[in-house]
């Protein structure tokens, strides 16, 4: 007994090692001052870890997403067809709502705590060496960060699992993004929005012509875009590039017919797709999509399509692994229902266009009795936007901030903000405890809470919720960093 927990306690010690270098790390994600230039964000930086490590991309297939909103929904779809087809798929996403290792999985299950360690022993030594290399006296010369490391660490694991694909999430833009560093089979742009807008440009042409930046010479991409600007200008990139562009509305449709009273008992959406480029001719009819929303049947078709491009390449995919993939695919936090007597939604939205279509979701799906909002949002974010279509939609508000990242935006600011476009007497609280302890005591069985705003507000409140959490049990109490 003594030997198994001496045992339990040093692994325990070496995980918290580990994250705590890798928390010691230059992260954006906690920045409340995001950069987005050549001079911090250096591919040559990436290019440099990875060929220290051996260069573990060059070899895997990959499939790399890029977009506003929908990439890990994109890549979650993608990845559980693919593993229902009996290929050993490997997905990097960010961020994480419990625990790092959620951002490293193969076939659905996140890395375990012993094979985060070893990961971090794996790519520490290259990590110490170019920190020694970095020139101290300039300012934009330093050893690799958080995400770039992190980024490492999946490609790595996924090369030593000898994984037959990989689904590369990008984690903000596309053009100097870490992941942009890999030779994909196939790419994709979900969508285009206004979001990080003070690094990606406040036009839709601009923040396009970033996450085109993806776009490999002669690489099929898959586009989900629809709206005319930033359509035009992701044509032009791939004219440019040769590359084989597939367009939703275009190349591939759908038909969503969405679940309805999920407060009493759970169902599943109803997919169409269609697609003449497909190999064969893709015609799906009645496809379950336990993702809800018209805006994750976007994402699924976007997912098919692709699927479709490694069909022409080769994979074999057939349509019962299509039909079991999506109907088994699940991704925490996006319109995620985790309770019932109230109904509870968490939702990670966190523009004007995923709230947009949360609201959307709930108007469709959910027949209940008043609807209570919790709010917490990010420095940086377009706030206003947001609350246009929230404050209306909800009986009342409650105003929070989570606690375990210093880019939350004070609860009392957004109390003020709200009191800017409406007489609607608003609740302020602390943090996610206070917020949790205030919305249960209004609601009754035959409400709905939902929880929305952030990543980060999502993540602290399933702790007070007591959701379970993703995979296997970590001995870190880190949340979402």
């Amino acid at each position: 007994m003594s030997t198994c927990l001496a045992s339990m306690d040093q692994n325990h010690r070496d995980l918290e090692s580990a994250l705590g270098f890798l928390n010691g790390r230059i992260n954006y994600e906690r920045d409340r001052a995001v950069p987005y230039r050549e001079r911090d964000l250096k591919l040559e930086r990436m290019k440099e870890l990875l060929a220290r490590l051996d260069n573990p991309h060059l070899g895997l297939p990959i499939v790399h997403i890029a977009g506003t909103k929908g990439k890990g929904s994109t890549a979650a779809i993608i990845g559980a067809v693919l593993s229902a087809a009996g290929y050993r798929t490997g997905i990097f996403t960010s961020p994480h709502l419990d625990r790092v290792e959620e951002r490293i999985a193969i076939d659905g299950q996140p890395c375990s705590p012993d094979e985060l360690v070893e990961l971090v022993d794996r790519v520490r030594p290259a990590v110490e060496a170019m920190d020694r290399a970095a020139d101290p006296a300039c300012e934009n010369d330093y050893g690799p960060t958080y995400f770039e490391i992190i980024a490492a660490m999946a490609l790595v694991h996924f090369a030593q699992c000898g994984v037959d694909t990989v689904i590369l999430e990008v984690g903000l833009g596309g053009r100097l993004d870490a992941t942009n560093v890999c030779s994909p089979r196939v790419c994709a742009i979900t969508s285009i929005g206004f979001d990080h807008t003070r690094q990606l440009g406040n036009t839709l042409a601009s923040i396009a012509r970033e996450k085109a930046g993806i776009v490999k010479p002669g690489v099929p991409v898959v586009s989900g875009v629809t709206d005319t600007e930033p359509r035009e200008v992701i044509r032009q990139i791939c004219h440019e590039r040769g590359s084989p562009l597939l367009e939703l509305d275009v190349d591939f449709t759908f038909d969503y017919r969405p679940p309805r009273h999920l407060e009493r008992a759970s169902s599943p959406g109803e997919l169409d797709f269609s697609s003449a480029a497909a190999y064969p001719q893709l015609n799906l009819q009645g496809l379950s999509l336990r993702l809800l929303g018209r805006h994750q049947a976007a994402n699924a078709a976007v997912g098919l399509a692709v699927l479709g491009e490694l069909t022409k390449a080769g994979w074999k995919i057939p349509e019962n692994a299509i039909r079991d993939g999506l109907a088994g695919v699940d991704w925490p936090a996006r319109v995620e229902l985790v309770a019932r007597q109230p109904t509870i939604v968490l939702d990670s939205a966190h523009n004007s266009s995923s709230v947009e279509a949360l609201v959307a979701v709930l108007d469709e799906s959910f027949t209940v009795g008043r609807r209570l909002l919790v709010f917490s949002a990010s420095q940086g974010k377009d706030i206003r936007a947001m609350l246009r279509h929230l404050l209306g939609r909800f009986d009342e508000v409650v105003f929070t901030q989570y606690l375990d990242n210093p880019r939350a935006v004070p609860a009392q600011r957004l109390a003020t903000t709200a009191r800017e476009l409406t007489d609607k007497c608003c609740r302020v609280c602390p943090g996610p405890f206070e917020a949790w302890n205030e919305v249960r005591a209004l609601a009754t069985p035959d409400d709905l809470i939902c929880v929305t705003g952030s990543v980060f507000i999502a993540a602290e409140m399933r702790e007070q919720i007591a959701v379970p959490p993703m995979g296997p049990p970590s001995t870190s109490s880190e949340g979402a960093k």
